[in-house]
């Protein structure tokens, strides 16, 4: 579980494919504090630590995982946003994340707002997911709020903060990110259509 506040960059130094599953090596700040078994989210994404070695760790993606997310386009040298599993007894600034993406999604618009920005993404309505207004999305592993929720589209506010100790610096129209939509909310609509 994760809260989808980011606690810093990782920077994919290599990306090896052993048949079907993708290797990646990621550099990071925390990799000392770090064990084997251990999950963190990268751009959102749940994977787990299987080696260690100085500043840097492996993890391993399947084939469902790189069908699923954006993994696949990532390239060495790419900055990802990382965060640790959430502690029991701390608080919960976000909200409740899972780290198993739905579906990606392409960023359509950035508009640049008085001391914000307002980013819109557009995903494949057919996969049965939905936003709400001021619902919470994680994009890219980071814990947001909808505005303009749509039947296939959405904008996040993004607070300069935000901008600077993410890895949305980056974004530009086209970006393929990653989305895990509300766990909640999620369970609702399945509710709804039983």
């Amino acid at each position: 579980m994760f809260t989808g506040i980011i606690e810093t960059f990782g920077t994919i130094k290599s990306i090896k494919h052993e048949n079907t599953n993708a290797h990646i090596t990621v550099k990071t700040e925390f990799t000392s504090e770090l064990k084997i078994d251990q999950s963190v989210a990268h751009n959102g994404v749940c994977l787990t630590v299987v080696s260690l070695k100085d500043d840097e760790y492996v993890v391993t993606a399947i084939q469902e995982t790189l069908d699923k997310t954006n993994l696949n386009t990532w390239k060495v040298g790419d900055l990802i946003n990382l965060e640790r599993g959430m502690q029991l007894g701390n608080r919960l600034d976000g909200h409740i994340v899972q780290g198993h993406v739905d579906q990606t999604a392409t960023c359509i618009g950035i508009e640049p707002m008085d001391g914000s920005h307002l980013f819109t993404f557009e995903y494949d309505k057919s996969k049965g997911n939905v936003t709400i207004e001021k619902g919470s999305i994680t994009i890219n592993g980071v814990s947001l709020t909808v505005v303009n929720s749509k039947n296939n589209s959405f904008s996040v506010a993004i607070i300069p903060y935000t901008i600077e100790h993410t890895n949305f610096k980056n974004f530009k129209i086209g970006t393929i990110v990653n989305l895990e939509f509300d766990v909640i909310g999620k369970y609702v609509a399945r509710l709804m259509q039983q």
